[in-house]
């Protein structure tokens, strides 16, 4: 009995081993995109990081058109909360058409890099230029003050960071950005099938991982080896949020480029909202290393910023110019890779992948994994 017992014990362990497709090797690296969620830390540059008050205040004000100079849109207008903070708009629409898509807000706590081209390191700096920027919200400190003395956030605003009378435009600007930044802090992806997948692998509980679609571990497979994916799309947030050349035009036009990392970096190393600079509310000035030593090449030119991938398949369309309509388009982007786009720094990373069809919907089917968002309230 004992043996009839142990004989079956086995035969249901192997067949649940053979539900996993993944080698011992591939499940060492697929721990990699875990935990999540990740635990929440406070922005020390921010002294309302984390305040409920100010994240309230943010939150309001997020979907207020009275941080835009005439009135006629809010930030909810490009980051939709039905469409998972982004756009369906190929690229983003502000005072004019602007030369890129609008990403998604999701996940920005605590990232070394904001924005396509890396233009601020900490998010309250991102969330401060569309407001003074002439072809996005169009505010200038003084009307911005004038906009929130004359607005229903007024008594919030002064709960938060005291008499707003007595403060300068600029102070009132950075406040803006800190209470904006607040709110988006809470904005992050909800766990998936993937997750509960890669923690079954983690604990060693086979059976539960099992039941991960078997078209999903084959994606997965490709993405971790023939396809490389994971060279760029690492760690928890499939992302090492630096800069890259993906084989994508930037010419806006054929007089007009976008030159990507290039202009963020000179944007970064001019700007007075950076984690070096006296706008910080860190004493330490942690992270300002950053602004302080980074340095304009030309490699930088035309590359842009790697997106997390967490919630992709709710964040179309795709790329930095919004050129590409869906996942599958994605995917064959990089089979049928344009080398002769690309620079020379590019090409040591990416190859065409030779995909056949089957491996092109598998990787598809595991890209769905990683969370398609439902609507906020």
């Amino acid at each position: 009995m004992i043996a009839r017992f142990s004989v079956a014990m086995l035969v249901l362990v192997g067949s649940a081993r053979a539900d996993v497709l993944l080698s011992d090797n591939e499940i060492a690296q697929t721990l990699a995109f875990g935990p999540w969620p990740p635990q929440a830390t406070p922005d020390p540059s921010n002294r309302v990081s984390g305040d409920t008050k100010a994240i309230a205040l943010g939150r309001a004000l997020f979907d207020d058109p009275v941080l835009s100079v005439d009135g006629a849109m809010s930030c909810a207008t490009c980051h939709d909360p039905q469409t998972a903070f982004a756009s369906r708009q190929t690229r983003a629409m502000g005072r004019e058409i602007l030369a890129r898509n609008t990403p998604a807000l999701f996940n920005l706590r605590g990232l070394r890099w904001y924005g396509w081209g890396g233009d601020s390191d900490s998010l309250w700096a991102a969330s401060l230029l569309p407001l003074i920027s002439d072809v996005e919200m169009g505010h200038s400190a003084e009307s911005l003050k004038n906009a929130v003395r004359e607005s229903a956030h007024a008594p919030d605003y002064q709960t938060v960071f005291g008499d707003l009378l007595n403060q300068s435009p600029q102070t009132v600007l950075v406040n803006i950005a800190k209470v904006l930044a607040a709110y988006q802090e809470t904005l992050a992806t909800p766990r998936t099938s993937f997750d509960d997948f890669r923690d079954a692998l983690e604990r060693g509980d086979l059976e539960d991982a099992g039941q991960f679609p078997q078209a999903a571990q084959r994606g997965l497979q490709l993405f971790l080896g023939q396809g490389n994916c994971s060279f760029c799309h690492t760690g928890p947030s499939f992302s090492n949020n630096e800069f890259h050349d993906a084989g994508v035009p930037y010419f806006l036009s054929d007089t007009e480029v976008d030159p990507g990392r290039f202009d963020g970096l000179k944007a970064l190393l001019t700007s007075p909202y950076t984690l070096a600079g006296d706008w910080s509310d860190d004493p330490e000035r942690r992270g300002k290393w950053v602004s302080q030593n980074v340095r304009q090449s030309h490699a930088d030119f035309g590359t842009f910023r790697t997106p997390s991938l967490r919630g992709v398949a709710a964040t179309a369309p795709y790329m930095h110019d919004g050129s590409i309509a869906d996942l599958d388009g994605v995917v064959r982007h990089y089979n049928d890779i344009n080398l002769e786009r690309m620079h020379a720094d590019g090409e040591a990373i990416l190859r065409p992948l030779e995909l056949d069809e089957q491996q092109i919907s598998d990787l598809v089917s595991f890209l769905e994994t990683l969370g398609a968002i439902k609507p906020f309230k």
